[in-house]
């Protein structure tokens, strides 16, 4: 456990940061999960609503280093490919 003054409240800092990166990196798996249940519901429109929402906020969150911006990157193309295949499979 922290001893001095000064490392207790950079464990406090810690703490509250770790939570609040925590909260972030669910709310982008939340909006990615979103994308992906609309593609296995081989839905293209919402998929493609979904996609749009979901872009932002995954480039939002590389912009704050909450994922990588290569992670990020990664998503955007698999998820893009997914739909752009479910649209021209229809």
């Amino acid at each position: 456990m922290a001893n001095t003054p000064s490392a207790k409240k950079r464990a406090k800092q810690a703490e509250k940061r770790r939570s609040h990166n925590a909260s972030l990196r669910s709310m982008v798996r939340t909006y990615i999960k979103n994308v992906v249940k609309a593609i296995d519901a081989k839905d293209a429109g919402l998929a493609q609503t979904a996609y749009t929402a979901a872009v932002p906020v995954i480039d939002r969150m590389a912009d704050k280093g909450i994922l990588h911006k290569n992670k990020a990157a990664r998503h955007k193309s698999r998820l893009n490919a997914h739909i752009k295949a479910l649209s021209t499979a229809a």
